[in-house]
């Protein structure tokens, strides 16, 4: 979908047209389910109720898998549980669970109940697991074969299949009690000259699986790492439980750096969430800022006497503290970016703190230099522009210390990084840069 298209449903949706469900409705039938999903995303609350009501009722459920959790939450509870059980009924499994961990218990165990006990078995199977683990992440629709079968068996019976699961680039190997053994790429069943061999001399017994209960951030450097489309996944006893393919591993990445962008802010909301919905969630990061805005005040306060006998501190405070969040901000984003893609580690740490240390003294130099010139043009007061100078370098110094230790800090005490670390170090870039500046001065001005 482009941007003109967008922009032509936004037009529509706002006209007082009879005929403006038609005309959308006709736009839609050209798009793909991911594209109508991003149309609804991108559109307010009450706009997308109209979108949704026009979408053919063969591709509601593959429209809804494609949605966010907060939007999948909203066109939910507008959905009677027996149109809802229709409309996941031809979904992948994957999909029907992340469709069905957004429900409350009751709707969950009623979807449950209405289907086969087959599907029932393996839904209830991946709730088991969190959604942030491989087994969340799972699919149970392999297809498995043993070792002593030939090729020519084990075409006839991939032709036996309707159609091959969706990403299938490979078959699993497994002994009679279903433990994972290896893996056989289609590719190589497609070029062989004799299909009298057996499974076992043609297939990969290095592949290392997944255990069920590794994290998605595990699973997707693993994805990265060795190119994968799909990967076989596996219990504590080696039994093959399913498979996980790249097409879950790339929203996790997507959803893991939305999430990391939003934590920064202290927001993890739908772009066209309602106003009074925003504010609450809002509140309570507005209301941390708060409090450390005046754990800063009262460094301030502090220096009171200080800074009433020299009104022109005042004026130049703001930009020691100023510069020094900055700074931290840089560094934190560096660190945050280092942890999440697992670059970080305790051999390479000192390393990164040196380099971040190096780069923030030899960029303390260069602005207090700057401000110490700009600071003597001003006031006339030479002293004045030292005393700025050096709170300028001692500030960016502890930019550095904050910016790498805290995130690292946090991470170790369970607690992301992303979402208190922006506030913890603006917090002590804040305070350091009001107390070596200002008390500088209360020791050499005044």
């Amino acid at each position: 979908m482009t941007i003109d298209s967008q922009e032509e449903i936004n037009k529509i949706l706002v006209e007082k047209s009879s005929v403006k469900l038609l005309k959308i409705k006709q736009l839609i039938s050209n798009m793909s389910t991911s594209e109508i999903a991003h149309c609804i995303e991108s559109s307010p609350p009450e706009q997308r109720q109209i979108i949704w009501s026009v979408i053919d009722v063969s591709i509601e459920g593959d429209v809804l898998g494609e949605l966010g959790e907060e939007i999948q939450k909203d066109l939910l509870s507008e959905i009677d549980n027996d149109e809802l059980s229709k409309l996941i009924s031809d979904l992948e499994l994957d999909e029907m669970v992340d469709i069905i961990q957004n429900l409350p218990e009751s709707r969950m165990q009623f979807l449950l109940s209405s289907m086969s006990a087959i599907d029932r078995d393996r839904i209830r199977l991946v709730l088991e697991y969190p959604e942030d683990s491989a087994g969340g992440l799972l699919n149970t629709d392999t297809i498995s074969v043993q070792q002593d079968h030939t090729l020519d068996i084990v075409i006839k019976y991939l032709k036996s299949f309707e159609k091959l699961p969706k990403n299938t680039d490979k078959i699993f190997v497994v002994s009679k009690n279903n433990q994972f053994i290896g893996e056989l790429m289609l590719s190589s069943i497609l070029v062989a000259d004799d299909l009298k061999i057996t499974v076992r001399e043609l297939m990969q017994e290095t592949v290392d699986p997944i255990d069920i209960n590794q994290t998605d951030r595990e699973v997707a450097k693993l994805f990265k790492q060795q190119d994968l489309v799909s990967a076989p996944v596996i219990d504590e006893n080696r039994q093959l439980i399913g498979r996980i393919t790249f097409d879950d591993v790339v929203d996790v990445i997507i959803e893991d750096a939305d999430q990391n962008l939003l934590s920064m802010a202290g927001i993890a909301e739908d772009t066209f969430l309602p106003p009074g919905r925003a504010a609450r969630r809002r509140i309570i990061w507005l209301g941390l800022n708060l409090l450390t805005a005046v754990i800063a005040a009262l460094a301030i306060n502090i220096f009171q006497d200080t800074i009433s006998k020299a009104v022109y501190l005042a004026v130049l405070m703001p930009i020691v503290a100023s510069m020094g969040g900055v700074a931290a901000t840089q560094t934190l984003s560096i660190v945050l970016r280092g942890l999440t893609l697992e670059q970080i580690t305790k051999s390479n740490l000192g390393w990164l703190f040196k380099r971040e240390l190096a780069v923030s003294i030899l960029n303390g130099i260069a602005l207090s230099l700057l401000i110490g010139f700009a600071t003597f043009l001003w006031f006339q007061n030479s002293i004045l522009s030292i005393l700025i100078s050096v709170a300028m370098v001692i500030n960016l110094i502890s930019s550095v210390i904050a910016g790498v230790f805290v995130p690292i800090i946090l991470r170790k005490l369970k607690h992301d990084p992303a979402i208190a670390g922006s506030v913890i170090v603006t917090t002590v870039t804040d305070v350091v840069g009001f107390v070596s500046f200002l008390g500088l001065a209360a020791v050499f001005l005044l």
